[in-house]
């Protein structure tokens, strides 16, 4: 009876395995062929700064994978209990790491208020020529989601390090952009620099950000809780193989 629960559990790891396996061969292959796509899909990711992020952490999640199937499918079949003490450590590596940051992601989601950001773009941004890390970043985000600020482009009028000007009333990544190339025209970055309400985004980057992420959050919570039961399970599985394994 125990021996064919073992076998029971071996199978169900392998094929388990596979699958994730599979999984991260795909998302490992998505990636590279972005990066190196001559079609000219490249230029468009790379022209976005998210999407540029996003592939990279494509390939890093495949890579990871790819590597977690390999070694639950060899050390199920093969019954090798180096690979499965290896898998072990690896899923509880990444459990861990990934309660932790669920854990810090609540604690300190109390702080993320608009104010907060508020007060941080008024003290630190320099500008959209700017290549400090707080205010590219900002910029990216501005671009991306077509947005200006926190609240709107009145952030700016009392920016410490962004002075307003006469011929410069906001930041020209709160200019509107052509949709297709993601770039100001000129006629469209005189106007929107000198403040014409209709040249620039009058929306702020944290009602916008929140309209766009409000539909995923409860996806993204129910997806969590299903990753983190699925990788308990891969550990439980992964120990009684290990033990039972003479």
């Amino acid at each position: 009876m125990e021996g064919d629960c073992l076998s029971c559990i071996k199978y169900l790891m392998f094929f388990f395995n596979f699958f994730i396996f599979l999984g991260g061969a795909f998302l490992l292959g998505t990636g590279i062929w972005v990066l190196v796509d001559p079609t000219g899909f490249r230029e468009v990711v790379a022209a976005n700064p998210i999407l540029f992020t996003g592939v990279y952490i494509v390939l890093a999640m495949g890579a990871m994978l790819f590597l977690l199937g390999f070694l639950g499918c060899c050390g199920a079949i093969r019954e090798n209990r180096c690979l499965l003490l290896f898998f072990f450590i690896l899923i509880l590596i990444i459990f861990l790491a990934e309660l932790a940051a669920a854990i810090v992601a609540f604690i300190f989601r109390e702080h993320l208020t608009r104010e907060f950001f508020t007060k941080e773009l008024k003290k630190h941004y320099m500008g959209s020529n700017s290549s400090d890390v707080f205010s590219a970043t900002w910029n990216s985000i501005m671009i991306a989601f077509g947005c200006c600020g926190v609240n709107g482009p009145e952030d700016f009028e009392e920016t410490i390090n962004f002075p307003t000007m006469p011929n410069q009333n906001v930041p020209e990544a709160c200019c509107k952009r052509d949709l297709h190339l993601r770039q100001v025209t000129t006629d469209y970055r005189e106007e929107c620099l000198q403040g014409k309400e209709s040249f620039y985004n009058n929306q702020g980057c944290y009602t916008v950000i929140l309209n766009s992420l409000e539909p995923y959050v409860y996806l993204a919570g129910a997806l969590t809780i299903g990753v983190l039961a699925i990788e308990l399970c891969a550990m439980i599985f992964a120990m009684c193989l290990f033990r039972g394994i003479q």
